[in-house]
């Protein structure tokens, strides 16, 4: 059936649906219903169904009707709800003439609660013979016969609701996202942190290189924006004394989309006082590992074609050395028209623009990152393309910094925090010297930030880890739009 015909068809089912719902409403029936509280799961009833067969117990179930079979005096039909899916009988003789009736012109769609007792049929079915039935919710419009077979999946993104009514894979998805977030606070919780909330809408956007999206003030007259990250908020709360605090939160970044990237996406950050990227490394692979085994059963999760073992300990790799030893290039010694040069014989598009930072960051991407499947922290990047960051003692150029990979891709990023004022205020002049260059990602300079560090900032780790692509990990989805429910898409065009 092609796209034309398509909507001729849901039309004139639209139409029908409507007259049956008039119909209801003559009759004295609220086609949209009543309250339908203290429900069994369907869940529950098929996991212990010994606690209810024979026992003389009436069941409570409310959801949506998936399959209709009629049969003369007998109606049977699939009802699913939340977590599960169980058939029903509906016999005439016992819901009475003007009942069944009702039932008859019932469609799949339709939202039911009813009342029954459990059976189990010849052929073992578990199934509840209806007693007494109430219409909760019409459908007007048919569902997807064969959703999985849709051939544009942005399809199911735009029409998330029809996507988690007919495919019990996606509703997994989210139900393993939830898990994660509450295994997440309640790993942070139990080790004294604070959960807070820090402002999306900034006077300056700060805590990552990023470009920001722009919004308007009215009453203010004054331009603010949607945060980019919540660093420089959270480490004010430990200049206060907090200690240690964490924020699951919305971040927002006017960047392009792909299959890992979102412009709204949801991070988890963490902030301890009296620790640095060490302290950070050991939480993140004690948290990591722990969530993974209690949600799985497991350390192994497979993801596409890989295996990855979450198994602690986790390899650590120096930046420098590891893309010495892959891709031949020193990339704090050679020179900037060295790294061009590596960096055109690599392929990449560069110019003569480019700064170390830009090759360092390409060169992960292209020699090492490839490489990366069970979790691995790459250590100690360049203090310049890491300007919150401490450097060490020992070696000025180099950041007391990790990032965190896993199944090729980064999931985290962790550093000792930077609580030296005037050193931070040294960083975000060089950063607006990129920003007079061209670029749009560098830091402002936010003075309140400073000034709070002048009041003292105890030495400091930080932690940032995605929580949109450790979903991905766990539910081996493919793209970081199968795990948000509603990602940003491109207007349909009719």
């Amino acid at each position: 059936m092609n796209e034309e015909a398509q909507e001729q068809f849901d039309q004139i089912n639209v139409e029908e649906q409507t007259k049956k719902l008039h119909e209801l409403r003559d009759l004295g029936i609220d086609p949209y219903g009543v309250p339908f509280p203290e429900k069994n799961s369907i869940q529950g009833i098929r996991s212990h169904p010994d606690k209810y067969l024979d026992q003389d117990v009436l069941l409570r179930i409310a959801g949506r009707i998936m399959a209709i079979r009629r049969h003369g005096k007998a109606i049977f039909a699939d009802v699913q709800d939340r977590l599960g899916r169980i058939q029903i009988y509906v016999k005439k003789d016992t819901v009475g003439d003007d009942s069944f009736g009702i039932f008859k012109s019932l469609d799949v769609g339709d939202v039911i609660g009813l009342e029954g007792k459990l059976l189990k049929t010849h052929s073992g079915e578990l199934t509840i013979v209806v007693e007494n039935f109430s219409l909760l919710s019409k459908c007007l419009h048919p569902l997807p016969e064969k959703w999985h077979g849709l051939r544009e999946v942005e399809v199911r993104y735009r029409k998330r609701y029809l996507d988690l009514i007919m495919n019990p894979d996606v509703r997994e998805v989210f139900q393993i996202r939830s898990q994660v977030l509450s295994e997440l606070r309640k790993y942070l919780d139990e080790r004294d942190f604070l959960e807070v909330e820090t402002p999306m809408m900034q006077l300056i956007p700060g805590g990552a290189l990023a470009r920001p999206f722009v919004t308007f003030h009215n009453a203010l007259g004054l331009d603010l924006y949607l945060r980019i990250a919540p660093e420089l908020y959270l480490k004010r709360l430990i200049v206060g004394g907090m200690e240690k605090v964490y924020e699951i939160n919305r971040n927002f970044r006017n960047e392009g989309i792909s299959v890992r990237h979102n412009p709204e996406f949801t991070m988890l950050e963490l902030y301890q006082a009296y620790g640095n990227y060490e302290t950070m490394m050991n939480l993140c692979e004690q948290m990591l590992s722990s969530i993974v085994f209690s949600i799985l059963g497991t350390y192994e999760v497979n993801f596409q074609d890989m295996t990855i073992d979450f198994t602690p300990p986790w390899r650590r790799l120096n930046l420098r050395e590891v893309i010495q030893k892959e891709g031949g290039i020193d990339i704090f010694n050679d020179s900037v028209e060295t790294l061009y040069q590596r960096g055109k014989k690599a392929g990449l598009n560069c110019d003569q623009t480019w700064d170390r930072g830009k090759y360092v960051n390409e060169f992960l991407d292209i020699f090492v990152q490839p490489h990366l499947v069970n979790p691995t922290f790459v250590l100690e990047y360049p203090v310049e393309i890491s300007p919150l960051a401490k450097a060490k003692k020992n070696d000025p150029l180099v950041a007391e910094r990790f990032e965190l990979f896993i199944g090729k891709e980064e999931l985290g990023n962790a550093y000792s925090e930077l609580n030296d004022p005037i050193e931070q205020k040294k960083r975000f002049l060089d950063q607006v010297q990129k920003r007079d260059r061209g670029d749009v990602e560098a830091h402002l300079i936010d003075q309140d930030y400073i000034e709070a560090l002048e009041y003292g900032m105890p030495p400091t780790g930080g932690m940032g880890i995605g929580i949109d692509r450790l979903v991905m990990l766990l539910t081996n989805s493919p793209s970081i739009r199968e795990v948000i429910f509603f990602p940003i898409l491109r207007p349909k065009v009719d």
